[in-house]
Order: C-alpha cells, then sequence, then structure tokens
C-alpha cells in the first residue's frame, strides 16, 4: 500500500482526538473500518504509530515522527488546493459568480441583476451567519465574493487578506409589535426601552459590544437577549414577548413595525469582499455596482426607510475607496 494525504489525516486525528473511536466519529467512517486502516498503516510504515490501552491512544516515537511530517504536508498541500482554486479561471468574463452572505438583505437582488447581465453564467449562493466562515470561503477558493454586515467603523478580519468595499450604511431600526405603546412614535429613544426583553439573530463580530455600550451611553443595561433565527425573532416581537433590533431596510409584516432610533446611535455597513489575487478581481467593480444598484432597488420599496434617509444623507448607498 502506497501513503496517501487520506492516511496522514487518519494519523492525525487519532492523535488530536486522543482516540480512535472518536477519530471515527470525526471522520465520518465506523470504528472497525478506521482500525483496520490503521493497521494498514501501521504495516505500511513498519510499526505501530500509537498506544493503545483504556486511557487512548497516544503517539509512539514512530508516531510521533510521522505526526510531525503530517503537520507540515497536510497544510501546504490544503493551501496548494486553494490556491489553484482560487486562482483557476482566465477570460475577459466570469462564468460563474459564487456569492455568500451573513444576513445579507441584498443577495436576492445582486443575483437578479447578475443574472440579468450574464444570462449564461452559473449563479450560486451560500449563506452563513459568520462573516470569518465566508471569509475563509473566499480565502480557500470556495466563494467568489461576500456580503457581510459589520457595525459602526469596524472592519472584517484583515487575517484574511480579502479586498473590502463599502455598499451601504444604514442606521438600526427597533422592530415592535403594532401593539407596543411606541409603535406609533415617529422615531424611538432607546433609554425609553431600558425595561424591555430583546431578541436577536446569532452571529459573529462586535455588534453585541456596540449594542451594549449604547445601552450604557442610554443609562441601562439590556435586561434579557433571547437568541433564535431571523423567523424566530420575527415571532417573538409578534407575541409582545420581546422587542428587535433590525436593519432599516426590512420591511416589517402585518402586526410589526420598525422606527429609527433617535440619534441613530447604531450603525451598520454593508461590505462586498473578494480576493484581490482571484479572477474575480477584475469584475468586482461591476459587481459592486450591482450591489449597489440592488440596494437602491430594495431602498426604493420601503418609503419609511427613503424617508429617513432623504433627512439622513450621510447614509444610504455609498461607493468609496477600498477600507
Amino acid at each position: 500500500m502506497n501513503l496517501e494525504l487520506r492516511h496522514l489525516k487518519v494519523v492525525v486525528a487519532i492523535a488530536e482526538t486522543g482516540s480512535v473511536t472518536k477519530a471515527a466519529s470525526q471522520l465520518g467512517l465506523a470504528q472497525p473500518a478506521l482500525t483496520a486502516q490503521l493497521q494498514r498503516i501501521e504495516r505500511t510504515l513498519g510499526g505501530p504509530l500509537f498506544e493503545r490501552d483504556r486511557r487512548g491512544a497516544r503517539p509512539t516515537a514512530l508516531g510521533e515522527l510521522v505526526l510531525a511530517r503530517a503537520r507540515v504536508l497536510l497544510p501546504a498541500m490544503k493551501g496548494l488546493q486553494d490556491e489553484a482554486a482560487r486562482l483557476a479561471g482566465t477570460g475577459d468574463v466570469m462564468t460563474r459568480y459564487r456569492v455568500g452572505g451573513a444576513n445579507s438583505p441584498i443577495v436576492g437582488g445582486l443575483v437578479h441583476r447578475l443574472a440579468a447581465a450574464q444570462p449564461e453564467a452559473q449563479i450560486s449562493t451560500y449563506a452563513s451567519w459568520y462573516a470569518d466562515e465566508l471569509a475563509q470561503m473566499v480565502l480557500g477558493g470556495r466563494l467568489d465574493y461576500v456580503l457581510v454586515g459589520v457595525c459602526g467603523d469596524a472592519a472584517p478580519s484583515a487575517a484574511h487578506g480579502l479586498a473590502w468595499r463599502v455598499v451601504s450604511v444604514d442606521a438600526v431600526f427597533v422592530m415592535l409589535p403594532t401593539a407596543h405603546p411606541l409603535a406609533t412614535s415617529d422615531e424611538v429613544d432607546l433609554a425609553d426601552l431600558s425595561e424591555a426583553q430583546w431578541v436577536a439573530a446569532p452571529g459573529d463580530g462586535c455588534f453585541g459590544d456596540c449594542f451594549a455600550a449604547a445601552c450604557a451611553r442610554s443609562g441601562f443595561t439590556p435586561r434579557k437577549v433571547y437568541e433564535t433565527d431571523i423567523r424566530g425573532c420575527i415571532d417573538m416581537v409578534e407575541s409582545g414577548e420581546a422587542v428587535a433590533l433590525c436593519q432599516a431596510t426590512f420591511r416589517p409584516v402585518p402586526g410589526l413595525v420598525t422606527r429609527p432610533l433617535a440619534s441613530a446611535p447604531l450603525r451598520w455597513r454593508l461590505l462586498l469582499g473578494w480576493h484581490p489575487e482571484a479572477l474575480a478581481a477584475k469584475f468586482a467593480d461591476d459587481v459592486l455596482g450591482h450591489a449597489v444598484a440592488a440596494y437602491e432597488d430594495m431602498v426604493g420599496r420601503n418609503p419609511l426607510y427613503q424617508r429617513w434617509l432623504a433627512s439622513n444623507p450621510p447614509f444610504g448607498a455609498q461607493q468609496v475607496a477600498p477600507i
């Protein structure tokens, strides 16, 4: 048997989990099948790689040697595969667009505009709550563009080396049931919600910290924050159990209203990202233009936010220098 990278992955998984059983679960294999594979690897290498007893599996001297090599070879091969996937493709047109979004309000509009501009192109989407996951997928060549939101003046992690452009800067509104005493207000002071319970969708970034800081500036600490998906957030607000922060572009369903927070204490920036060395970088300006147009289309369907933007010109669609 010739040793392959998949065999090195098995050795690393056993060493990291300390157990053949746990490694089998991590790799999606049956424990007897992984045991048999380990035995074949050991026969190929000429000796046992692990000492196994009731306390688990510990590398032998030979096992430590194999692990040392594996921990160099596996990342190197992964890096090669990522580079190849990212740099693959030549020519003057994009034949496929792989777009990721983290709770982005304009993915549908962007896809619609890309499809209209290039009917022959293949377009796929991927959703995640986590901007870092999407950035890693761009880095690994599995996505071409990502749409993520960040609060205030924060920027996505620079560790991924992506290029970012701002699509829009939006105020953060509050979502209330129509029966709420503040539902008829033109705007809501955050301090007036000091006794409210809150509900939010999951996600990463600093938005939770920004919200807590805004509440502190208004003189209170949020009582309780439930976490659930978007549909669950809507249900919680509709039931009167909680209120929620929401993107200003959100069009409320019957039974709910959205209202601006006085003095706009929270801002949300929508960003488009891509890898600067990938083929996608050549067409980023075109995609950014489609993203801004999709945003403007969405705002055009939301009269409440249109009126608010007219009185707050720093907000809305943006096309600025890279961040």
